[in-house]
């Protein structure tokens, strides 16, 4: 069959099990930008820094008048490279490369098939504080990243329960509740959930 039978996880919510043993992930979604045989890149959703967006745009030298963005927390993306932010937003219907809603080309941006797009460049930063840029993003420091076959292990081990993912927990829903939201997607009360094996 070959490696193009493989699930492809691509914009997919990542639900940690209750048991999940690294301190990483316990209790996070993640958000799945990215998933090839060659391994997975994704952002957390569910874990605020202290940081509030605000702060952020004032390191880089950017003013952000967007009072709603300002107070955003920054959220912890995942372990790898958290010097580095990543701006998860919506994009526009047009499928062109990378034109966003706004009709705006980043530099350095993913977009994620049927999803998405994840940029790193600090130009949608600069949009942002322009007043335009994409309304609504989630900004994090730091992604979570699995090497070729990692992340398909975990889940075997039933470190993590995936659902398609949907915007709306992402941006519309309060942080505390993202993570029961994702899974009532699955029909899953997380009461029903118990680290034990066999208890459901």
């Amino acid at each position: 069959m070959g490696s193009d039978s493989a699930t492809n996880l691509t914009n997919q919510f990542l639900i940690a099990m209750p048991g999940m043993a690294d301190d990483n992930f316990a209790g996070s979604v993640v958000y799945l930008c990215e998933h090839t045989e060659r391994g997975a890149l994704g952002l957390v959703i569910n874990k605020p820094s202290d940081i509030k967006l605000g702060r952020l745009f004032e390191k880089v030298d950017l003013p952000l008048d967007r009072e709603e963005l300002a107070e955003q927390p920054v959220y912890l993306g995942g372990p790898v490279q958290t010097e580095r932010g990543f701006v998860l937003h919506e994009r526009g219907e047009d499928d062109a490369a990378d034109i966003d809603a706004d009709g705006a080309t980043y530099t350095s941006s993913l977009r994620i098939p049927g999803g998405m797009a994840m940029t790193t460049s600090k130009d949608v930063l600069e949009a942002l504080a322009n007043g335009a840029g994409p309304k609504r993003v989630l900004v994090t420091l730091g992604y979570a990243g699995w090497s070729a076959g990692q992340l398909e292990d975990e889940i075997a081990r039933n470190g993590w329960i995936t659902v398609d993912a949907k915007p709306e927990v992402i941006f519309e829903t309060p942080t505390e509740q993202r993570y029961d939201k994702a899974l009532s997607l699955l029909g899953i009360d997380p009461r029903m959930l118990s680290s034990e094996a066999g208890h459901a």
